[in-house]
C-alpha cells in the first residue's frame, strides 16, 4: 500500500491499520485514541501516530488482551516515563489467564472426547451425549 499523505479519513485509517471503520469509531469512544482532529464538515481525519495507535491495538487484540488492558498498554506505550515492569505485570496476569483458560478448554475436550466415544451414533435414540447434557448439576 502506498504512503497516504496526512492526515487520512476513517476509511483510508481502518485500512492502514487493518480494523474496520466501525471499530476505529469504537476504539475511539473509548478513549483508546486521543480526539481525533475533524475537517470544517465534521469529517474524522487521522494523523500518522492516530493510525500507529490503531495498529498498535489490533496487534493487542490479536494476542488475546481485554479491552481494559489494551487501555492500560496504550498508556504505558505513550508514557515514556513507563517503567517496563508495569507493562510485564499486565502481560504476565495475560499470560496466567490464557493458560487457566486453556487447561478448562483441554478439559472439556476430554469430557467431549470421552462423550463421543461412548456415542454409537447409529439410529437408535439413546445417546450418552444427551444423557450426560440432561444430568442435573453435571
Amino acid at each position: 500500500m502506498p504512503h497516504p499523505g496526512w492526515p487520512v479519513n476513517i476509511g483510508r485509517a481502518a485500512d492502514l491499520s487493518g480494523i474496520s471503520a466501525k471499530m476505529v469509531r469504537h476504539y475511539e469512544s473509548l478513549g483508546l485514541l486521543p480526539r481525533v482532529a475533524r475537517t470544517d464538515s465534521g469529517y474524522r481525519q487521522y494523523s500518522e501516530a492516530d493510525v500507529h495507535t490503531l495498529q498498535f491495538i489490533k496487534r493487542s487484540r490479536d494476542l488475546g488482551f481485554s479491552m481494559a488492558e489494551i487501555g492500560e498498554l496504550v498508556t504505558l506505550w505513550q508514557n515514556r516515563r513507563r517503567t517496563s515492569a508495569s507493562v510485564k505485570r499486565i502481560a504476565q496476569k495475560h499470560v496466567d489467564e490464557l493458560a487457566t483458560r486453556i487447561e478448562a478448554m483441554q478439559a472439556m475436550q476430554r469430557t467431549l472426547r470421552q462423550l463421543l466415544h461412548h456415542c454409537h451414533g447409529d439410529e437408535r435414540p439413546d445417546c450418552p451425549i444427551l444423557d450426560d447434557l440432561a444430568q442435573q448439576g453435571g
